[in-house]
């Protein structure tokens, strides 16, 4: 089945269960909390669903998912938490620290799988990457240990880099350890730090505003905020010239010049696996946090032109892809 057809069977799928069937079993509700909105995380939705398929469990015949989206908004996470609790759902799904951490605080109870949290150790999640006790467990996106690897990527393409501005959203605790990270890095290789710093999306345009004052690149700080406004964000760097590093090969598909991260898909289809043991039985608190395995770089070659930039043979060798 081609993977457009898996998602419309999906969304389609949710829909036409009756509701008065779906609340019949509480247990086996999967409740996922996306962070951004549904187009933007599908893929990894669709990798996801696949995962149970293969473990054995069916939307609509021995499980239910029940999605919600925040669009980005932090507000929404709480909100949305609150809903599964008081729908008794069997296991929360979180993509985000953010939204790790709102389903944390509205429930002690049901098991909470966070698919891509950015440190969970070091946001207070869980107590241990072995033991983490409690009722959350997951799988970490080792966000602020790529931090300095991002930084050393983008200094090879662009080598007269001097002063780099860092686009953060430091209402996120996940966020705040990479910014510290980054501002480490930065400072090792004598490079000045600029942050101009966002917490909803009519922020971006006014940091783009301070950008002005001229900057040699740009290392965005992946989150629901600057994740649902990608495109603005590209539109923004690309007028003014100014070369991109991301996390996620996302923004590079839509025009960024350059990303290292995780591969996404591959940690939803962990935390299948996740959903899986604690449906057959196991406790959240007995499941250790793994971390990511996963790597992909990828560069935009089209954007790197445009921008009047020559990528390293030897770097390009080393992609996982090159948009061109």
């Amino acid at each position: 089945m081609k993977r457009r057809q898996f998602i419309t069977l999906l969304g389609g799928t949710a829909a036409a269960w009756p509701l008065a069937a779906r609340a019949q079993q509480p247990a086996n509700t999967i409740a996922f909390l996306g962070a951004s909105t549904r187009s933007a995380e599908s893929q990894w939705i669709a990798a996801f669903v696949q995962r149970l398929h293969e473990l054995g469990w069916i939307d609509g015949r021995n499980i239910v998912i029940e999605y919600r989206w925040a669009e980005g908004r932090d507000e929404r996470f709480a909100e949305i938490a609150a809903e599964f609790v008081r729908l008794k759902v069997g296991v929360i799904v979180t993509w985000g620290t953010p939204t790790t951490i709102a389903a944390k605080q509205a429930t002690s109870v049901i098991p909470v799988v966070g698919a891509v949290m950015g440190d969970p150790l070091g946001a207070g999640i869980v107590a241990s990457l072995a033991q983490p006790g409690g009722n959350v467990t997951g799988l970490s996106a080792m966000v602020p240990d790529l931090a300095s690897k991002r930084i050393e990527l983008l200094h090879e393409v662009v080598p007269s880099l001097r002063r780099l501005a860092i686009l953060a959203n430091t209402g996120n605790p996940a966020v705040v350890l990479e910014l510290r990270e980054v501002q480490s890095a930065a400072g090792a290789l004598g490079l000045e730090a600029v942050t101009p710093e966002i917490r909803q999306s009519k922020d971006i345009v006014a940091a783009f505003k301070v950008l002005k004052s001229g900057v040699d690149a740009l290392y965005v700080c992946t989150e629901p905020v600057v994740f649902t406004n990608v495109i603005p964000i590209n539109i923004l760097a690309a007028a003014a010239r100014i070369p991109t590093m991301h996390a996620r090969r996302e923004y590079v598909e839509a025009g960024a010049l350059m990303s290292y991260g995780v591969n996404f898909p591959d940690m939803f289809r962990r935390a299948g696996d996740y959903v899986d043991k604690i449906l057959r039985g196991a406790k959240p608190g007995d499941l250790p946090v793994e971390q990511a395995t996963k790597f992909e770089l990828v560069i935009n070659l089209i954007t790197a032109q445009a921008l009047g930039l020559d990528v390293p043979l030897s770097l390009l060798a080393r992609a996982d892809e090159v948009i061109e």
